[in-house]
């Protein structure tokens, strides 16, 4: 989708996983996945629906007597624009400021080390 995607909260983005793995849904539907995992009221999880319904981020299908709702961006485009908010706020927007803190930190193993820098060549 061409348009800017809006920011979505940590709750909304349990929603949204729901929609990815499986769409269209009715609310029904989405509550019941919802509250295998989460301890969370029916009301709760129709507040998030109608939320993302307004922020343009989940669509509905109003054309059945019962309404199904479906992501109208791709999990991918979310993450980019997640990622790229959580960059400019934490790291001014520099990639490298962001990149060079976990190369240090001492978790990255062997293996994700060779991987980054094959990434990194392919790169360029």
């Amino acid at each position: 989708m061409a348009n800017k995607v809006p920011g979505i909260t940590e709750a909304e983005w349990e929603v949204m996983n729901v929609l990815w793995e499986k769409s269209p849904q009715t609310a029904n539907e989405v509550i019941s996945s919802l509250q295998e995992k989460m301890d969370w009221k029916p009301k709760t999880i129709r507040t998030l629906l109608d939320r993302l319904v307004k922020k343009e981020v989940v669509g509905v299908n109003q054309n059945q007597k019962v309404y199904t709702f479906y992501p109208r961006y791709t999990q991918a485009e979310c993450q980019q624009a997640e990622a790229q908010s959580f960059l400019k706020r934490i790291y001014g927007g520099t990639m490298k400021s962001m990149l060079v803190q976990f190369i240090q930190d001492d978790s990255l193993s062997e293996e994700d080390m060779k991987e980054l820098r094959s990434i990194l060549d392919k790169k360029s």
